[in-house]
């Protein structure tokens, strides 16, 4: 039973990411359909898998319900709202308001502690499904590139970034004692299944808020090699306390100069599958060989 729930609450997680990605829009065309009211209190439902998972686990409480429902639902008003007061989609503060609630709340971990061990990942992608909703059915954001519909031309410019980004990382990450080589050889199911992992659950989470909506934004604001810079920079700050509990500057460095690769890749065709593919390859051969 238990696993039965766990099961129910992940497809429930993972529905409106996947729909999204895939028949995003679809999706979008389903929603403008719905009263206005109806399109602003539908992501309240993302409070269920948490009911389920706390449920199941004994760790269900009032509160962490309530939070689940009504954050989507303010994420959902404030991009409404966005949507009406700034038609020409130059970025309103409305916009950065949700970015700073979404980013603040999965960075600092505020809502890790609603969750049993392990299962922190669905607090994440639970956000994700609000931003999704916000931006993508109502904000109706352009240029955001999230299609998980990948071309070849998507590998081809991920890769190529990669390449670009190795060298420099590898001489300064050894240089700086941040990596150290291992020589392993995982097998390609072990290799095929950590890089898919990390593609869904950490790299296209993280190219779509970081590219898709925050450099795409500011682009509109501060131009091009500008926002460039400014959301590598913020993408590496974000890795300031991973794997430490002090400010990791080795980690942040290597991150932001990371950044830089990954947003050029988005840029190009603003497409956040070529820049999650960027993002997965460096996550996946430095977790494997070089942490």
């Amino acid at each position: 039973m238990l696993t039965f729930s766990i099961v129910i609450a992940a497809l429930l997680t993972l529905a409106p990411y996947l729909a999204g990605a895939f028949f995003g829009r679809q999706l979008a065309t389903v929603t403008e359909k719905l009263s206005v009211a109806a399109r602003l209190v539908a992501p309240a439902t993302l409070c269920v898998p948490y009911g389920i998972v706390g449920i199941s686990f004994g760790v269900f409480r009032w509160y962490w319900l309530a939070l689940y429902a009504t954050l989507p639902v303010a994420i959902a008003v404030m991009l409404h709202q966005a949507r009406c007061a700034d038609a020409e989609q130059r970025g309103n503060w409305r916009d950065y308001l949700v970015l700073i609630l979404l980013g603040m709340a999965v960075d600092l971990r505020w809502f890790e502690p609603a969750w049993p061990a392990h299962f922190a990942v669905f607090n994440k992608i639970l956000l994700l499904d609000a931003g999704i909703y916000g931006f993508g059915m109502l904000r109706r954001l352009d240029g955001v590139g999230f299609d998980l519909r990948l071309r070849l031309r998507d590998l081809r410019l991920g890769l190529r970034e990669f390449l670009f980004y190795t060298p420099i990382a590898i001489v300064l990450g050894l240089g700086i004692g941040f990596l150290h080589f291992h020589d392993l050889w995982p097998s390609p199911m072990q290799f095929s299944g950590a890089y898919l992992f990390t593609f869904f659950f950490i790299a296209v989470p993280e190219e779509l808020f970081f590219r898709g909506w925050m450099q795409n934004l500011l682009e509109r604001r501060i131009g091009r090699y500008p926002a460039l810079i400014l959301t590598a920079a913020l993408f590496g700050l974000s890795h300031w306390n991973k794997r430490t509990t002090s400010f990791n500057w080795q980690y942040v460095l290597l991150a932001i100069l990371a950044g830089v690769f990954y947003g050029r890749a988005w840029r190009q065709e603003r497409r956040v599958g070529a820049s999650a593919i960027t993002h997965a390859t460096v996550d996946t051969v430095w977790s494997i060989w070089l942490r």
